[in-house]
């Protein structure tokens, strides 16, 4: 058994691979292994794949509906072994609604990533291989976005959609694209001057296809850590729209949303506003660590 995994290890650790397959899956295995020297990083990954577990089986897993609730006898309970996190104003159970509302977290989470990344990656890597005048107009505008905080263009965006949820998302993907392109703009700034572009360029390449099938695939990973990094403020940025009213409205269990309800009970049912704050709080910390980890396991200088 121990002769089959040295066997395996060489084979993927080995210095001349014998097909691209065999590359990949040797990138793939080295950067684990750098992943998986970092005990904070592992931690970080446990805790968002416990999150996709609890989105995925929230009907299973939660001990009561998340919108129904009594108000004659459950309204505001201390924790307890009825009720883990309390209930809330309208007496629902507030650990069903945490669970929930990791529902929401990743619809918005993954959503903004899935819109934000590709713009951001688009407008670096162009503006970085065209250059000229392509260059100072698309960086102008991404000036002008890094230009506002985020939250701040974030709620002109959502007032002028309108509240909601997916309009949150499409507000929060609005203003979080330009870092991205920054950091697709640098790396493409690098990798166009290299000898493998001028050789593509030689043999008739056309500049979309260069960009996409040669530059964009090593931008990824530096994108990939800046977007696993930014979950975070993701996540914050779509509870303080919540917070504001703008974002998921009532009754989504939306964290945010839990803990503008639960304000006006901070000092004496503290319980309401703590779990949800205790949540973003948690979720946020694992995506950081995930996003350190990945930054050192992706990093081609290691």
């Amino acid at each position: 058994m121990s002769t089959a995994k040295e066997s395996l290890h060489d084979w993927l650790m080995s210095e001349r691979p014998g097909s691209r397959r065999q590359a990949a899956l040797g990138r793939a295995y080295a950067g684990w292994r750098g992943f998986a020297r970092n005990r904070l990083a592992l931690g970080g990954l446990v805790i968002v794949l416990g999150l996709l577990f609890v989105a995925a089986f929230a009907n299973q897993l939660a001990p009561y509906h998340p919108n129904v609730g009594d108000l004659t006898s459950t309204r505001l309970l201390p924790p307890s072994s009825a009720h883990w996190f309390g209930t809330d104003d309208q007496g629902r159970d507030i650990l069903s609604r945490l669970i929930h509302g990791s529902r929401i977290t990743l619809f918005v989470v993954v959503l903004v990533a899935v819109l934000a990344a590709p713009i951001g990656l688009i407008v670096g890597t162009v503006a970085g291989y065209r250059g000229g005048w392509i260059d100072a107009v698309l960086m102008r505008v991404t000036d002008i976005f890094l230009a506002f905080p985020r939250l701040i263009l974030a709620l002109a965006f959502v007032a002028a959609l309108g509240p909601g949820i997916e309009n949150a998302v499409l507000a929060i993907a609005l203003t979080s694209w330009p870092p991205y392109a920054r950091i697709a703009r640098a790396e493409t700034l690098t990798i166009r001057q290299a000898d493998y572009i001028a050789a593509v360029q030689l043999v008739g390449a056309s500049h979309s296809r260069i960009v996409l099938r040669h530059i964009m695939p090593l931008c990824l990973p530096s994108v990939i850590v800046r977007v696993t990094l930014d979950m975070a403020g993701i996540i914050l940025t779509a509870a303080g729209l919540g917070f504001l009213g703008l974002g998921a409205q009532p009754p989504l269990p939306e964290w945010g949303a839990m803990i503008a309800a639960g304000r006006q009970y901070v000092l004496d049912q503290w319980w309401v506003a703590a779990g949800p704050g205790l949540a973003i709080f948690v979720v946020s910390l694992a995506f950081n660590l995930l996003g350190d980890g990945l930054r050192d396991a992706l990093d081609p200088k290691k």
